[in-house]
C-alpha cells in the first residue's frame, strides 16, 4: 500500500521560489502537477526571474537555505 507525501517545512528559498512562481502566474500549475511537470522554458523563466530578484535583494540562493 502507497504511503501518502509527508508534508516538509518549506525553508526560505522555497517560499522565495513559490512567491516569484505566483508573481509570473505558475503557481496554480506547480500545485498541479509540481515542479516537475513544468516546461524547460517555464523552469528556466522561473530561475531567470529568482535570480534577478535575489541579485536585486543583495541575496545568493545559500544566504536562503
Amino acid at each position: 500500500m502507497k504511503q501518502p507525501k509527508k508534508e516538509k517545512s518549506l525553508t526560505q528559498l522555497d517560499k522565495f521560489k513559490l512567491e516569484v512562481a505566483e508573481e509570473i502566474g505558475l503557481l496554480e500549475r506547480i500545485r498541479t502537477v509540481g515542479w516537475a511537470g513544468l516546461s524547460a522554458r517555464e523552469a528556466g523563466y522561473l530561475g531567470g526571474m529568482l535570480s534577478k530578484r535575489l541579485r536585486e535583494q543583495g541575496l545568493r540562493a545559500q544566504d536562503l537555505k
